[in-house]
């Protein structure tokens, strides 16, 4: 678009006012011809001899006076130029397409490159783009570098149609493009003392020994004041090396003051204290663990407690062993590669199991809910809750949206001809409706919001409780007033039956209550062959006590021969990915309702597979791609899994993308593993 601009200055106007007098001389001299004919010849002759003399002097200095009047521009142009090349602070002007048009001698000392360089900005400062200077801002600033100097580079746009001045002499013709003007000012020095203050700022650490009990059960009696001294020891030393304070607050928790500077070096050393303590032998059969819990950049001591605290509780939320690092909200992992002992004790149930029923009997309805395309493990621990909830007279429901070809058959033994409600079951838009500020929301097998069948249900309610066996991320339903997660658990239902043996003794499950609990967790376990302790025979047989069926249970899990055929395929199709990974494609086949479990038990089959340490299976359905991952026991998919923004446990775990197609999702998983065995978080 292209405009005119007609610009008339003031300097002729100066040069003719002398010559318009003459006008009004002759106007005034009119009226002398009627009062007095010799004064108005007079004045005539005067106001001839007035114009005469100053058309002359008119015409002898108008090229003089604009002379002088362009020389004096030019000359105080010269001068502006020559104050802005010698400009202490280094200045360059570019047009709009970042090519550079003039730098004065500071930019052109800074860059190491002469006046003649008429080059891209980009060539010397690549984060400064055409695409940044185009942008609508007239003026913006951003952090550039150039050999070990930062600086920050303050950029503002000149547009043509306000810069160029009004000429009395030229008729100016602009148009809508602009020149960028660019400053840099050296901030080195400024960013220093700012490092050097972060460095300086403490850090609160919290360290706990997660298996203190069972460490010291496992040796002689005499020789547990020595395995505690050489833990202490180990802890000490370790901390003590890099100027830091340790305090031992507990018999089994240490809190730990160290400055900021330090923690990068212990990034870079991944919390090697993790694997020292492991080494500690003194005749115990069992390997001492830490957990450590790390805040950092609060804005005052205390807030860097609480947020140190918060790390700890993430950390052994997620199984123990590992380093959660929490700085406002950016959460950072490290370690967690082993496999969390189981405990022995059920102390733990037994108050879960008692705080779970004073909850329900205070409320007047409860809610239960799992994870959406919720599976065998969800459905069964919702109806362990359920017959729970049952037994104190309380109105329950079950939200769940969408049933499986899987989920199917158990829940066609819940039905009103069997003796059980017609609303036991609610879809998430029935359920928001009738929940209030009296009931309780009980969540089970996640402990994810927006991984629940319906997250705004969470928001209806200041009731919440949490049952889960998954490893806890960053995104954690954070009100609930009871949180029972415990990672070494094979199953939620595992931890149900648990505490369903604890909760009333009046509660008694039918057999079909009981086949649905013993379901989630034969699945979970792949037919008890993973994730299996002592507690989880000892769930299986209080359920077969109760009438489970093994049988009538295997008979409900078979599959139709569509998925058998789509599991199939992808086992067909896997390829093997550095000689250990195995990665498949489950097929999109209309006819198989549930592509996600199909997914997720080709990947079990492919870990039958000689040499396959871990397996990934990609699942195109409703528009997301669903990964289920599994291994054994070398290769921890878990950590894999958070990479991709998942998560579960070290066997079993999965994950969600949106906005990417099934091969990108593949790209990424193979990026990612390539990743984690260039960093060493993996070995194959």
């Amino acid at each position: 678009m292209k405009r005119k601009n007609h610009s008339r200055g003031q300097l002729n106007n100066y040069m003719y006012w002398p010559l318009m007098l003459t006008i009004l001389i002759v106007l005034m001299n009119v009226p002398l011809y009627y009062v007095d004919k010799k004064a108005g010849i007079c004045v005539s002759i005067f106001a001839v001899l007035y114009f005469l003399i100053v058309l002359g002097i008119f015409i002898a200095n108008k090229s003089l006076i604009r002379s002088e009047v362009i020389s004096f521009a030019t000359q105080y142009g010269t001068i502006q130029r020559k104050l802005l090349n010698e400009f202490q602070i280094p200045y360059a002007l570019l047009d709009y397409n970042s090519k550079i048009l003039w730098m004065n001698e500071a930019f052109s000392k800074i860059t190491e490159k002469d006046k003649g360089y008429h080059k891209s900005i980009t060539t010397i400062f690549p984060s400064i783009t055409r695409e940044l200077l185009e942008k609508e801002e007239e003026s913006n600033s951003m952090q550039v570098e150039w050999k070990e100097q930062i600086y920050r580079a303050s950029i503002g746009k000149i547009y043509f149609d306000t810069s160029v001045t009004e000429s009395n002499l030229l008729e100016v013709e602009s148009k809508e493009q602009f020149l960028v003007s660019l400053y840099l000012f050296d901030e080195t020095e400024l960013h220093k003392y700012i490092q050097k203050n972060r460095d300086e700022q403490l850090v609160s650490a919290l360290i706990y020994i997660d298996n203190y009990e069972e460490a010291l059960d496992s040796i002689e009696e005499v020789k547990r004041s020595l395995l505690v001294a050489l833990v202490d020891r180990k802890v000490s030393k370790y901390f003590s090396e890099r100027d830091s304070i340790v305090k031992k607050i507990e018999r089994d928790k240490y809190f730990v003051v160290f400055k900021q500077k330090y923690l990068e070096e212990l990034i870079v050393d991944k919390f090697s204290i993790l694997e020292e303590v492991k080494t500690i032998k003194v005749g115990n059969e069992m390997a001492v663990t830490l957990s450590i819990g790390v805040g950092v950049s609060g804005n005052n001591y205390n807030q860097k407690y609480e947020y140190s605290r918060m790390a700890i509780d993430l950390a052994l939320g997620r199984g123990g062993d590992q380093v959660v690092v929490k700085e406002e909200e950016k959460i950072s992992y490290f370690g967690g590669k082993s496999r969390q002992m189981e405990k022995m004790t059920r102390v733990k149930a037994r108050v879960k199991a008692h705080a779970l029923r004073e909850i329900i009997e205070s409320r007047e309805q409860v809610f239960i809910m799992g994870h959406s395309i919720s599976d065998m493990d969800a459905f069964g621990a919702a109806i362990g809750i359920y017959c729970a909830a049952q037994v104190l007279g309380k109105k329950t429901y079950i939200v769940l949206n969408e049933v499986t070809s899987s989920l199917r058959p158990m829940k066609e033994c819940f039905t009103e001809e069997k003796g059980y409600p017609a609303d036991m079951f609610l879809t998430s838009d029935k359920a928001i409706e009738m929940v209030d500020y009296r009931s309780v929301v009980i969540v089970v097998d996640t402990n994810r919001p927006n991984y629940t069948e319906c997250p705004e249900l969470l928001n209806r309610t200041k009731t919440i409780v949490v049952f889960d066996h998954h490893r806890q991320s960053s995104e954690v339903i954070d009100n609930a007033v009871l949180s029972y997660i415990e990672t070494y658990a094979s199953s939620t239902c595992e931890m149900v039956a648990e505490v369903l043996q604890y909760f009333n003794e009046n509660i008694h499950l039918k057999p079909n209550e009981a086949d649905s609990i013993y379901a989630g967790i034969l699945i979970d376990t792949n037919n008890f062959m993973t994730k299996t302790g002592v507690r989880t025979f000892e769930a299986a047989a209080y359920l077969r006590r109760c009438g489970a069926e093994v049988t009538r249970v295997r008979k409900l899990l078979r599959d139709d021969m569509a998925a058998y055929k789509a599991r199939a395929e992808a086992v067909r199709h896997a390829e093997v990915y550095k000689g250990a990974f195995a990665i498949s494609i489950c097929p999109a086949d209309p006819e198989v309702e549930s592509p996600t479990i199909a997914g997720a038990q080709a990947a079990n089959e492919l870990l039958n597979i000689v040499g396959i340490k871990a397996s990934f299976v990609l699942t195109e359905y409703n528009e997301k791609i669903y990964i289920s991952s599994r291994s054994i026991d070398e290769i921890n998919v878990q950590l894999i899994m958070e990479r991709l923004g998942g998560g579960g446990h070290l066997n079993v775990a999965g994950a969600q993308m949106k906005d990417c197609s099934v091969m990108e999702a593949k790209r990424r998983i193979e990026a990612t593993l390539e990743q984690m065995l260039e960093e060493g978080d993996i070995e194959v």
